[in-house]
């Protein structure tokens, strides 16, 4: 035992609460819980004693008594992407309001630490696992919703069994942005599609779908690196450098509106317009998709393609608690987009 551990006055139990307040030990235990068969003046009584002798449950231990531990994993591919830490705010919001406290587990991009991560909370006993992306593979997601519910959010490649999902109409999304760029005039709408995971793919064919339906031929469509809610690209490689490549070479093809697979592809084709003489509105119009909050704080302000982040936070964890509360069939949400109109996008100058 070390001198600091000698030193330390031993850490109240809730033994110690019941002897200074003056009821059993299941009283305090129910009074602690808030359970409402304590009266007010007891409970009040007992909270006092455990906050004089500073006593602070051990939920861990509360949760091996109890069966549950109240707390929920979040993994997430990229804590630096505002996409995904707008849909981790709406798993806080929903899961405070059930008395759950979140846990968060970031990836980095990088297929085999999203493993780790997913099995590192698992190993907390946490009970219940939201997954804010579409890389881990379908028998780690359907190995670990085996052990506890498991939600992910975005769309997978495979559909893992056992695992409730949350997504947005990606092609419907894109279609969306393609109609709103023909109706301001353009013909010549590019495309910069993002790193070919199925969220990627969806829009790129939602892209080519519309522009065939309104008689329009599909302008070059250059794969850039995703990063947004199409989860970017294996193994964490790429990144803001290969966006902006991607944004000069497709502007070098001489667009006047472009549709961008997500904000930041958007905001990398904002800037390689701005450098290359062709600042948006006037230059090139642009449309980005999520609406993030980089759409509503660059200059020009983005016009983008609305995915209800937190709506989709809240929504699975739901789907977890449902989980928790005993459904066993698998559920798919899919939620429609809105297109939020900003500064970004006008009709294309007169030749």
């Amino acid at each position: 035992m070390s001198r600091r551990e000698e030193g330390r006055a031993p850490r109240p139990t809730i033994v110690d609460v019941a002897a200074a307040a003056g009821v059993s030990k299941s009283l305090v235990s129910l009074a602690l819980r808030g359970d409402h068969g304590v009266s007010a003046a007891t409970s009040a009584r007992i909270l006092d004693a455990a906050e004089r002798l500073g006593y602070r449950s051990n939920t861990l231990a509360r949760g091996l008594v109890q069966g549950r531990t109240m707390l929920l994993g979040v993994l997430l591919t990229d804590l630096a992407n505002p996409y995904h830490t707008e849909v981790v705010s709406g798993v806080e919001e929903a899961a405070e309001e059930r008395g759950f406290t979140v846990l968060l587990a970031h990836g980095r991009r990088d297929r085999a630490r999203l493993a780790r991560q997913l099995d590192a909370l698992l190993q907390l006993n946490v009970d219940g696992v939201v997954v804010v992306s579409s890389w881990p593979e379908p028998q780690v997601l359907a190995a670990a919703a085996r052990r506890v519910p498991v939600v992910m959010v975005g769309r997978p490649e495979t559909p893992a069994p056992g695992v409730d999902t949350v997504a947005n109409d990606d092609r419907a999304g894109a279609e969306a942005a393609v109609r709103h760029l023909a109706e301001l005039g353009h013909e010549r709408i590019a495309h910069l599609a993002g790193s070919g995971r199925p969220a990627s793919r969806a829009r790129e064919a939602g892209y080519r779908e519309t522009m065939r339906n309104l008689g329009l031929a599909a302008h070059t469509t250059v794969r850039g690196v995703g990063g947004g809610s199409d989860h970017g690209t294996d193994s964490g490689t790429g990144g803001a450098g290969s966006r902006e490549r991607a944004a000069a070479e497709l502007l070098a093809t001489g667009p006047t509106a472009v549709f961008a697979t997500n904000d930041l592809a958007a905001l990398a084709v904002l800037d390689r317009a701005h450098e290359a003489g062709r600042p948006a509105p006037g230059g090139v119009s642009v449309v980005g998709y999520d609406n993030t909050s980089l759409a509503e704080t660059v200059r020009p302000r983005l016009t983008s393609v609305d995915q209800p982040r937190l709506v989709m936070g809240r929504l699975a964890t739901g789907l977890l608690l449902e989980r928790l509360g005993g459904r066993v069939e698998d559920r798919h949400e899919v939620l429609t987009p809105d297109l939020v109109v900003r500064a970004s996008t006008a009709p294309p100058r007169p030749r």
